[in-house]
C-alpha cells in the first residue's frame, strides 16, 4: 500500500512538472530555431556552420507547421475535417512564384511563356511584377476561395464527411485545372528557376537565413493567434459548436459565421505557408495540390493532437522527419509507413503524442 501510494504522488508530481518541462524544451527547441540561420552565416569550413540543405529542410517543415496549425484550428477545434488545404498552400505559392517568375525573366516573359510561343502577360499577371500587390494575391488567392466556399458550403449546412468529400474534390479540381498549360501557370512543370527576391540573391547565404527567421516569425505569430483565439469567447464557442452544434444554436448563436471566420483565417494561414516555402525550396508546381498532400497534413494533425495548436507542429515536426529518412533510405516503403503510422495513432493514440504525455495519473 506504501509503495502504491508513493507511486501516485511520484505520477502526480511528474504531472505538476509537465508543463515546466515543456515549457524549458519549448523555449529549448525555440533557441536551437533562432540559432540555426546565424549557424548558417558562419564560413562553410567552420565546425557549426549549418548547410544550406539543412536549413532548407528545417525551413521546409517550419512551412508544414504552419499548414499543421492552420488545419488544426479548423478540424480541432470548430470540427471540420478539410482535405483540401493543400490547395490553399499551393496557392500561396504560386502567389509568391508569379512574382520570383517576374523578378527572374526581368523586362521579358517568364521562361516557360516564352517556350509555348506567348506574346504577352495574361490579364492576372499584371502587377505581379511588385511584391506588395504578391503579397496582397497571397492572402487574397486562398481567403478568397475559402470564403466563397464556405459561404456556400455552411449556407447548406455541410458537415462531416460530405465536407470533406467536397473540400477534397476542390483540390482535385485545382490540380486539375494548374496541370493544363493554357491557364497560364507552368502546366505539369509550374515554377523553378528563380533567382531574386526583393533585388537580393535569392540563394545567397543572407537570403536563405532571412527567409528561415521570416517562416519562424510567421509560425511564432499564427502560435500566438490560435492561443488568443482558443482562450477567447470565440474559442469556446467554436469548440461547442464542434461538440454539439444543435445545442449552441438553440441557444441563440448562429454557427455559420464562426465556421466561415475559423475557416477563411485557417486558409489565410496555409497560403503564407506556401509564400515562404516557395523561395526556399525553389519550386512550386500543381503536385503540391494533390488530395494526398492534404490527407498526410490531416495525419500531422492526428498524431500531434488536435485541438491542442501545439501538438500538429510536433507532428508535422515527427512525420515530416521520417519522411526524409524514409524518402532516402527506403523511398518505395515511405506510403505505407505513412499509412502504418495513421492506424496505429488512431488505434493507440486518439488523442496523440501531446494526450499521451498530457495523460492524467490515475489515483
Amino acid at each position: 500500500m506504501t509503495q502504491a501510494l508513493n507511486q501516485t504522488l511520484l505520477a502526480r508530481a511528474t504531472a505538476k512538472l509537465g508543463p515546466q518541462v515543456s515549457l524549458v524544451l519549448g523555449l529549448l527547441v525555440l533557441a536551437i530555431l533562432v540559432a540555426m540561420p546565424l549557424l548558417h552565416l558562419l564560413p562553410a569550413e567552420h565546425t557549426l556552420h549549418i548547410s544550406a540543405y539543412s536549413l532548407t529542410l528545417v525551413g521546409k517543415i517550419l512551412c508544414y507547421a504552419i499548414v499543421a496549425l492552420a488545419l488544426d484550428l479548423v478540424w480541432g477545434y470548430a470540427g471540420l475535417l478539410s482535405l483540401g488545404h493543400g490547395l490553399f498552400f499551393a496557392l500561396g505559392g504560386y502567389a509568391m512564384g508569379m512574382y520570383l517568375m517576374r523578378q527572374s525573366a526581368g523586362d521579358g516573359l517568364p521562361a516557360f511563356m516564352s517556350f509555348l510561343a506567348w506574346t504577352e502577360l495574361p490579364w492576372y499577371w499584371y502587377g505581379t511584377s511588385s511584391f506588395l500587390w504578391a503579397m496582397c494575391l497571397v492572402v487574397l488567392a486562398p481567403g478568397l476561395l475559402a470564403l466563397v466556399f464556405g459561404f456556400f458550403a455552411f449556407r447548406s449546412r455541410i458537415k462531416g464527411v460530405y465536407f470533406s468529400i467536397m473540400t477534397q474534390a476542390l483540390t482535385f479540381a485545382g490540380m486539375l485545372l494548374f496541370y493544363r498549360n493554357e491557364t497560364g501557370f507552368g502546366g505539369n512543370n509550374g515554377f523553378t528557376g528563380f533567382t531574386r527576391i526583393l533585388g537580393f540573391d535569392i540563394t545567397a547565404t543572407g537570403t536563405r537565413a532571412a527567409l528561415f527567421l521570416a517562416t519562424l516569425v510567421v509560425l511564432l505569430g499564427s502560435l500566438y493567434l490560435g492561443f488568443v483565439l482558443a482562450r477567447s469567447k470565440f474559442g469556446r464557442v467554436l469548440t461547442a459548436l464542434r461538440d454539439a452544434e444543435n445545442r449552441l444554436m438553440f441557444c441563440g448563436y448562429d454557427p455559420r459565421g464562426y465556421k466561415l471566420f475559423i475557416w477563411v483565417l485557417s486558409a489565410v494561414l496555409c497560403g503564407l505557408a506556401g509564400a515562404l516555402y516557395v523561395p526556399q525550396v525553389g519550386i512550386i508546381n500543381p503536385g503540391e495540390m494533390s488530395p494526398t498532400n492534404s490527407i498526410e497534413a490531416a495525419v500531422w494533425v492526428a498524431l500531434g493532437g488536435r485541438g491542442t495548436l501545439l501538438g500538429p507542429l510536433l507532428g508535422a515536426g515527427i512525420v515530416n522527419g521520417m519522411k526524409s529518412w524514409f524518402t532516402v533510405a527506403f523511398p518505395e516503403y515511405w506510403l505505407f509507413a505513412l499509412g502504418a503510422l495513421f492506424i496505429l495513432v488512431t488505434l493507440f493514440l486518439p488523442k496523440g503524442v501531446v494526450g499521451l504525455l498530457r495523460k492524467e495519473p490515475t489515483p
